[in-house]
C-alpha cells in the first residue's frame, strides 16, 4: 500500500483529506502564510496520532501539527513543497476527567480553550488562561507555544498551568505523563521541554492542568494616562496595594481603542472629553477571595492614590459584570481592528518593566526617523513585561509597501529589544516567522543545545520542519 492508503486504513478514509478539502488547513488566519500538503490527517485519539507519526517516520514524511490554527508566527502552516502531512488535533477534544480535590483536569489537545474554561466553571473552578482567541484556539496549541494571555501576572504562562503531559514522540511512541503531581523530582523535566517547542520535538495530545478556586469577587477599571512612565508607576502602586490579587494589568495606546470604536461602532469609549483622547490607557483587574466590598475598597484605595499622585487623568470602575466585560471586550477587539485596517508588522516582545517606557519612546522615535508616517499600534501585558509592539502602514505606505520593508523594521525593533535586555518572542512563539532571527539574538551555546536536543529527539527531522530552529 502507498503511504496515503496506509493512513486511510489506519484512521479511516474520511479523516484523510486531500485536494480542496485541505484548504482551510493550509493558511494561517492572518493570511500571511500559505503552504501545500500531501494530505491532512485528523486522528481521533492518541493511539491514532501515534500510528500516523509512525507511518510518517517509516515513509520519511514531515509532520506539521495543527490545533486551532490561530497562531501569529506561521508555526502550524506547512511550507510550499507539498511534501508534508498536516496533522490536525481537532478531533481530540475530550475532557477526560476533573479532580476537584486535587484541583486538576485532564484535557485533550484539541479542546477549545473556551470550552476548557467552561468545564472548569461547571465544577466551580477556574482555569485562568485567557486570551483573545480563546473561542477558537486549542489547549494543545496554547501549550505548544507556551501562551500567556491577560492573567499571567497572577497565574503564569501555559507552562505554569500544566502539571503533566501525554506526548507522541517523533518515533510514534506515547509518553504517558499525565500525573497530577505538583512535586516530582525524579529526573529531567520533560514536560517543560515539550511545552513551548511548537511541535518540533513531539506532539502534545493531552495535559493535566491546574484549576483554581473561583474568585468571590472582582473589580475592573480603565485608567486614562499621559505616559507609559505613569503606567509603570501605577503598576508599582497596584502591586504594593493589591499583591497577588492583581490579576491583570494591560497597557493600551490611545490609537488602539480609537481603532476599535471606529471599526465596531457598537462598542463605546467609557470616557468623555479629553480622557477619550488620552495617549495611553491601563486596564486593571482585581480578583478577591473575600467579598465584593473588600475588593472594591482595596481597588478604590489604589486608584485613589494614583489619582492623588497625578499619575492618572481619569478612571472608570466597572459597576457590573456587564460593564467589566465591555471594558475587556475593548481590549480583546484590538487584534480584530488591526486586521480590519490591513496587514501590519507584528512584534511580540518582552522587556523588563523598568525599561519599558524608555524602550517604547526611543524605538518609536527611531521608527519615525527611518520610516516617516508609519503608525505604532502598541498594547500588551505590562504586568509581565510583554508588549505587542506592532507597526501599521499609517499614512505613508500602502500595505504592500509596508510589508516590503518588513525585514528592515524587524531589524530596527528587534535590535532595540536586544539592547534593552528583552526577548523577540514573549508568548506567540517563533514559528517560521522568527526562526532565522535567533542567531542574531540568542546565545550561541543556547542554540547549539537546542539543535542537539532536536537531533536527539527527532533524528529524522520530520517534526514540524522549518519552525523554531534556524537553517
Amino acid at each position: 500500500m502507498t503511504f496515503l492508503q496506509e493512513l486511510q486504513s489506519g484512521i479511516g478514509e474520511r479523516h484523510v483529506l486531500t485536494g480542496p478539502a485541505m484548504q482551510q488547513y493550509l493558511e494561517d488566519w492572518r493570511g500571511r502564510y500559505k503552504g501545500a500538503a500531501l494530505a491532512v490527517a485528523r486522528p481521533g485519539n492518541t493511539e491514532e496520532v501515534a500510528l500516523v507519526v509512525r507511518l510518517c517516520a517509516q515513509h520519511g514524511v514531515p509532520v506539521v501539527p495543527q490545533g486551532g490554527n490561530t497562531g501569529l508566527c506561521g508555526g502550524a502552516t506547512p511550507d510550499a513543497s507539498g511534501t508534508a502531512l498536516v496533522l490536525s488535533l481537532e478531533r481530540l477534544n475530550t475532557i477526560r476527567s476533573v479532580d476537584t480535590d486535587n484541583d486538576t483536569m485532564v484535557v485533550e489537545a484539541g479542546c477549545i480553550l473556551q470550552n476548557v474554561q467552561q468545564a472548569a466553571r461547571e465544577h466551580d473552578r477556574l482555569f485562568p488562561l485567557s486570551l483573545a482567541a480563546e473561542g477558537s484556539c486549542t489547549l494543545g496549541g496554547n501549550l505548544a507555544t507556551n501562551a500567556g494571555g491577560t492573567q499571567v501576572l497572577r497565574y503564569g504562562n501555559a507552562r505554569d498551568l500544566a502539571l503533566g503531559l501525554e506526548v507522541v514522540t517523533a518515533q510514534g511512541d506515547i509518553l504517558h505523563g499525565l500525573h497530577g503531581l505538583r512535586k516530582d523530582n525524579t529526573g529531567y523535566d520533560l514536560r517543560n521541554l515539550f511545552i513551548g517547542s511548537e511541535g518540533t520535538l513531539g506532539i502534545i495530545t493531552a495535559a493535566t492542568i491546574k484549576l483554581y478556586p473561583v474568585p468571590v469577587a472582582g473589580c475592573t477599571a480603565l485608567l486614562a494616562l499621559e505616559s507609559i512612565e505613569d503606567s509603570v508607576k501605577v503598576l508599582s502602586l497596584a502591586r504594593s496595594g493589591l499583591a497577588a490579587s492583581l490579576t491583570g494589568f494591560e497597557l493600551i495606546a490611545g490609537n488602539c481603542l480609537q481603532a476599535v470604536v471606529t471599526c465596531y461602532p457598537e462598542q463605546r469609549m467609557p470616557f468623555q472629553g479629553e480622557s477619550a483622547q488620552a495617549a495611553w490607557y491601563a486596564l486593571l483587574e482585581l480578583s478577591d477571595s473575600e467579598s465584593l466590598e473588600h475588593a472594591r475598597e482595596r481597588f478604590e484605595s489604589v486608584i485613589g492614590q494614583a489619582l492623588e499622585q497625578g499619575l492618572v487623568q481619569d478612571a472608570v470602575i466597572a459597576e457590573s459584570l456587564a460593564q467589566s466585560k465591555a471594558l475587556w471586550h475593548l481590549r480583546e477587539s484590538i487584534p480584530l481592528a488591526e486586521k480590519a485596517y490591513g496587514k501590519s508588522i507584528k512584534h511580540d516582545v518582552s522587556i523588563p518593566v523598568s525599561l519599558m517606557a524608555q524602550f517604547v519612546n526611543e524605538t518609536d522615535a527611531q521608527l519615525q526617523a527611518a520610516f516617516p508616517g508609519i503608525e505604532n499600534v502598541t498594547f500588551g501585558h505590562l504586568g509581565d513585561g510583554n508588549l505587542h509592539y506592532n507597526v501599521a502602514r499609517g499614512t505613508a505606505f500602502t500595505e504592500q509597501e509596508l510589508l516590503q520593508r518588513q525585514d528592515e523594521i524587524y531589524a530596527l525593533v528587534h535590535d532595540s529589544v536586544h539592547r534593552f535586555q528583552g526577548s523577540i518572542s514573549a508568548e506567540h512563539g517563533v514559528g517560521q516567522l522568527k526562526r532565522n532571527l535567533l542567531p542574531r539574538y540568542k546565545d550561541p551555546v543556547e542554540l547549539a543545545l537546542m539543535q542537539r536536543i532536536k537531533s536527539a529527539l527527532d533524528p529524522l527531522g520530520i517534526m514540524n520542519p522549518g519552525k523554531v530552529l534556524p537553517d
